[in-house]
């Protein structure tokens, strides 16, 4: 059994015995479990999901529980919200190669901002994740990473709450960010 063969019955593991509601990713040795997030983070995450469903591309849609999984670096993360394959979605289990995903979102948590912006930063450009966007409640902005090329995104565009993002292919729309909320102070 490979490395990564053991770590994923290991994780599953875990998963069947976790409270209702967590999450457990994993990168590297490293297992993390994540709380339910607050109601301000939900909001966030769907007015931004919204926008992203009107502009989806044919033969993809919208997962929010999909695992992403990379075995030949041993990572798995599983994103707020990414578009997959529809031919993805209908396989068994809940886990999806990472080069399939178009773009993975991510709600930043108060209590452990670095998990998005330094864990994922890095583990979503070495899975070749096209486009990582982050909405970070804390600082009321949002920041769209694009061109990953195996050990960073080469591209990065920050924006404030209320300003606008271009989203480009294949979504290739305006993200309007006037009606996000920051995390109370």
């Amino acid at each position: 059994m490979s490395f990564y063969e053991q770590h994923r019955e290991y994780v599953e593991e875990v998963l069947r015995t976790a409270p209702d509601g967590v999450r457990v990713e994993w990168s590297g040795d490293t297992l993390i479990m994540q709380a339910p997030p607050s109601s301000i983070h939900q909001l966030n995450l769907g007015l931004v999901q919204r926008q992203f469903e009107r502009h989806a591309p044919d033969g993809y849609m919208l997962s929010g529980n999909s695992a992403l999984t990379t075995p030949d670096v041993t990572k798995e993360r599983t994103p707020d919200l990414t578009y997959l394959p529809i031919t993805s979605l209908a396989r068994e289990g809940n886990t999806t190669l990472a080069e399939e995903a178009l773009v993975a979102v991510e709600v930043v948590s108060p209590s452990n901002p670095g998990t998005d912006w330094v864990d994922k930063l890095r583990d979503y450009a070495v899975m070749g994740i096209p486009l990582y966007l982050i909405v970070d409640p804390r600082e009321g902005v949002v920041t769209l990473f694009s061109e990953p090329n195996r050990d960073r995104y080469h591209v990065r565009h920050d924006r404030k709450f209320g300003d606008g993002m271009r989203i480009p292919d294949p979504f290739d729309f305006d993200l309007d960010l006037s009606a996000l909320v920051r995390y109370p102070d």
